[in-house]
């Protein structure tokens, strides 16, 4: 009876729960009962707007306009005249090569014409001219940020270079364009230290890249 006493209450209380468990879903079900809305939300994906005027926008424009002769601004129908109603656009990116020519520095020296008459000794007074990049040759700031930059930037060898020159009826070998690029590299981005500088490196002169 002890035994029937502990055990038997219990046994009765797990088999309620346990039915209680399993008849969860009838217990709980409402067929009735409405069940919550569902929101459907869909939109569109629209193709952006303004990218290729954004593009576009700090580019110069070349306008070219197409118009009608007078003697053609004639109606087909009536003969009488046309007159102008709306335009037509279309935009296109127009590349233009490099160009290559010649920069020729011109300085002029003056002289007193009455010195020159009544005295012994006459001035003379020279325009001022800035130095040249690399003197006694052809190389200028723009040529030299021009094979740098392909050289530096996009890794092109000197020999391609050479032959894009060739290309545009300049004959410069690979030794010169070698020869342009350490004084550019050692004079232009990294000039020498003098006795008024502070660093190893001095700011480096702008070079003008010129297409």
């Amino acid at each position: 009876m002890s035994q029937k006493r502990r055990f038997g209450a219990s046994s009765e209380k797990t088999d309620c729960e346990q039915l209680r468990l399993f008849n969860e879903v009838e217990a709980e079900a409402q067929p009735l009962l409405a069940e919550p809305t569902i929101e459907k939300i869909t939109y569109q994906r629209h193709k952006q707007k303004g990218r290729r005027e954004a593009i576009l926008s700090d580019l110069p424009v070349e306008t070219v306009e197409y118009r009608l002769p007078e003697e053609e601004q004639v109606c087909p129908s009536c003969g009488g005249p046309l007159h102008e109603m709306s335009t037509e656009v279309r935009r296109e990116l127009k590349v233009i090569p490099a160009q290559v020519k010649v920069a020729e520095h011109v300085r002029l020296v003056y002289s007193c014409r009455r010195c020159e008459q009544e005295e012994i000794n006459t001035p003379v007074v020279t325009a001022p001219m800035p130095a040249p990049v690399l003197k006694g040759s052809l190389a200028s700031p723009s040529a030299l940020a021009y094979i740098m930059t392909p050289k530096y930037v996009e890794g092109m060898p000197l020999y391609r270079q050479e032959q894009q020159f060739a290309r545009l009826g300049i004959g410069l070998s690979r030794q010169t364009l070698a020869n342009w690029m350490l004084y550019g590299a050692k004079n232009c981005i990294f000039r020498p230290k003098s006795s008024t500088d502070s660093g190893t490196i001095r700011p480096p002169i702008p070079i003008e890249l010129v297409h």
